[in-house]
């Protein structure tokens, strides 16, 4: 028996031809994909090979040619409708293609393309009092870039400049950027190269899942503490941190790993360590390139929820909704420190890209899409955790809002990480399809897998995700793990 979103009733979950329908779920969708005539996916596949970088990679044995996009759903080259849970890695906020977004690229590239701030224009200034609007506290001066690499790049460069220190502090697990510079401040070896890097103080083991054995911040403060006053000069540039890290972390005083995705910072960590920081004369970053405009659903920006204002916040990604946007905010005091020498970004605020930025914060007030994350948050949390005590597969389901990470284990116990079961689950939810017509299937695109041990499915969908995609979403993964 099946509700009418699909829900799990009584044990039993909707099987049709071997699969799950989204519109038997009640997840029918006005729009219909144009027909596709480009390059297959095989073809293109082979052109890869041959023209880009080996180091590039992709999902799926068979991966996926997306040629369309419309809210919360892709399409792929055979007119396949994917429920995307990932968001083109937590980028697309609106929605894909969004129509007042898509609308406001048009009019503005009619006009003109591209100046810089070298020009006077309104979209910059109005962008700028937009996003400075959102901020608390004295975070008012606005630096426009291009990615959250060159975010935390700028921003350790202010760091360093305005406290006159050169060491940078980062979280053990962090990523923060995979340029020469930022690659200093990531603590990932999937992403450094043996080349000179910046500091990177491993400095901290965050509260990972509720069977950590420290669940308080205090030892967490007191191993930064000792770091500084013993592997530093004793003052720093600055500190740098996600509020929700989504890599692999060892637990303090343990020698057992859990696997991250959505992983918040221990209760009060920031407060503590933002004090630390500034009495070792260094400034506090806060990295808002995923967590930030209202996904969490409790808080507009992650550091919110820590109970701390920061003195410089990057932040990109979904702040273009999948146009290349990125933003450094910062105070007047620090930001005067990047008068003394010219700085300045060719593409760092051109005119194609800022009006979205601008009518996007707009978009997300009128849809009030923070309190929806909210509530279509936990809704897909109390779901999913329904699911975790049917299936001893799911080791742990955690996070906040539309920001949830589903951990994979063989053994709860012992927290051994279910690699070879998540990479057969991750292939099977891709194909969970049911033909329902001659124009397109109906299938579901699983969120991102991470962690060292590819573990963890992170569930951070567009922001138009509704209850309804949640509940196909939790009897996809019933479906899929009741047949491992």
């Amino acid at each position: 028996m099946v509700t009418k979103r699909g829900r799990v009733v009584e044990g039993e979950i909707l099987r049709s031809g071997g699969g799950l329908d989204l519109i038997d779920h009640g997840l029918e969708f006005d729009h219909q994909p144009k027909p596709y005539s480009g390059l297959s996916a095989d073809e293109i596949l082979q052109k890869r090979k041959t023209f880009l970088g080996p180091s590039l990679f992709y999902y799926y044995q068979k991966p996926i040619n997306i040629v369309e996009g419309k809210m919360q759903y892709l399409f792929d080259e055979n007119g396949k409708r994917y429920l995307d849970a990932f968001a083109g890695i937590v980028t697309v906020s609106c929605g894909h293609c969004h129509p007042d977004v898509v609308n406001a690229v048009v009019e503005q590239t009619k006009l003109l393309q591209h100046t810089t701030t070298i020009y006077l224009h309104h979209a910059i200034v109005e962008f700028a009092e937009a996003l400075a609007s959102k901020m608390p506290g004295n975070l008012k001066v606005v630096y426009f870039v291009n990615s959250g690499t060159e975010a935390n790049e700028l921003a350790m460069l202010m760091a360093r400049l305005y406290s006159g220190n050169l060491g940078m502090i980062a979280l053990r697990n962090a990523y923060h950027g995979g340029s020469a510079g930022t690659i200093g401040l990531t603590a990932l070896n999937t992403w450094k190269y043996q080349i000179p890097q910046g500091e990177n103080s491993p400095c901290y083991k965050s509260r990972p899942i509720p069977w950590s054995i420290c669940s308080n911040a205090d030892a967490y403060v007191r191993e930064l503490k000792d770091h500084i006053d013993y592997g530093t000069p004793g003052k720093v540039a600055g500190f740098i941190a996600e509020t929700f890290q989504s890599t692999e972390r060892k637990l303090l005083q343990s020698n057992h790993r859990c696997v991250g995705g959505a992983v918040e910072l221990a209760p009060g960590y920031l407060k503590s360590v933002y004090d630390v920081i500034h009495q070792a004369g260094g400034v506090c970053i806060a990295d808002e390139v995923q967590s930030g405009f209202g996904r969490t659903g409790s808080h507009y920006w992650g550091f919110e929820t820590q109970g701390v204002i920061p003195d410089i916040v990057t932040m990109a990604k979904g702040i273009g909704n999948g146009l290349p946007l990125g933003a450094v905010v910062t105070t007047p005091e620090i930001a005067q420190v990047m008068s003394q020498k010219i700085q300045f970004n060719t593409f760092g605020g051109t005119l194609c890209v800022l009006p979205v930025g601008s009518l996007w914060l707009k978009v997300l007030d009128k849809e009030r899409r923070q309190s929806h994350c909210a509530d279509v948050g936990s809704h897909l949390i109390e779901r999913l955790r329904t699911l975790q005590q049917r299936h001893d597969l799911i080791g742990d389901v955690r996070g906040r809002g539309l920001m949830l990470g589903i951990e994979l284990v063989t053994d709860k116990k012992e927290k051994t990480p279910a690699k070879l079961e998540t990479a057969v689950l991750f292939e099977k939810l891709k194909g969970i399809y049911h033909l329902t017509s001659s124009h397109y299937l109906q299938s579901w695109r699983a969120g991102r897998k991470r962690g060292l041990h590819g573990n963890v499915f992170r569930i951070k969908p567009p922001m138009c995700f509704t209850k309804d995609d949640a509940d196909f979403l939790v009897d996809a993964l019933d479906y899929a793990i009741s047949g491992i």
